[in-house]
């Protein structure tokens, strides 16, 4: 799967795409101010953010990752299919604290087409710091350095990585989650009005639906939302990004 050069960070960098099946989905960033900034406080050699709050394009399973590791490097960890025989990968998808790249090869030795390939592109000591809802772990952002990090080092990460995480995939999860998840822009709209306190029936007032319409769609909000209640959707729908 080629790597494309889009970065969903650039201004309009996603209006010519009509869903998130179309975007890209290993992406180069090269260069970016929010990184390099990072960098300076703490160096590394390349980063990655792979993940979304959506079915189907949560970690491991290849289907989002912005980053700035050489594309030839990408193209052939895919091509080789890497993914599957990975442990390291395999143990970053189970894991819900820091996965530290040579921990997990003192337990499983990684196959040799993987040791070659992180040789020729410099893709050393990875280190991932998973992002999780609740039990499922959806996304994850990872370093990479000749040396391994600190434990100070691993400690500044962890602090930032879910902030990190959020900013890079905001464009992509305010623009195409609401779409991927069916959530209709009644149910999007009420939600957003019950996330500000509003009744039922001061929702109604607000958005000009019948008392019984904005029950349905909370109703169905939740449902599409896996929650149990009215405040939990709130919650998820603040938590993916879908209502500020």
């Amino acid at each position: 799967m080629p790597v494309s050069t889009l970065s969903v960070l650039d201004p309009n960098a996603l209006d010519d795409y009509l869903d998130l099946r179309s975007v890209p989905r290993m992406r180069h960033f090269g260069n970016n101010d929010i990184v390099e900034r990072l960098r300076r406080a703490v160096p590394f050699d390349f980063i990655y953010i792979s993940g979304l709050d959506v079915d189907h394009y949560r970690l491991g399973q290849g289907f989002s990752i912005d980053t700035d590791l050489p594309p030839d490097y990408l193209e052939a960890y895919e091509a080789g299919q890497l993914q599957k025989t990975d442990p390291f990968l395999v143990a970053a998808k189970a894991s819900k604290s820091v996965v530290i790249e040579q921990d997990v090869y003192a337990r499983s030795t990684p196959p040799e087409e993987l040791v070659h390939l992180q040789a020729k592109f410099g893709v050393k000591n990875r280190t991932t710091f998973p992002i999780s809802r609740g039990s499922v772990i959806y996304g994850a952002v990872g370093f990479t350095r000749a040396v391994p990090f600190t434990a100070n080092e691993l400690n500044f990460f962890g602090i930032f990585s879910e902030a990190l995480h959020q900013v890079v995939t905001r464009p992509l999860m305010e623009r195409f989650a609401a779409k991927n998840l069916r959530l209709s822009k009644g149910e999007i709209a009420c939600l957003m009005h019950a996330s500000r306190g509003l009744t039922t029936t001061g929702i109604a007032k607000s958005s000009g639906y019948q008392v019984d319409t904005v029950n349905s769609y909370l109703i169905a909000a939740a449902k599409k939302l896996n929650a149990s209640n009215r405040t939990q959707a709130i919650a998820e729908a603040i938590r993916r990004r879908l209502i500020a």
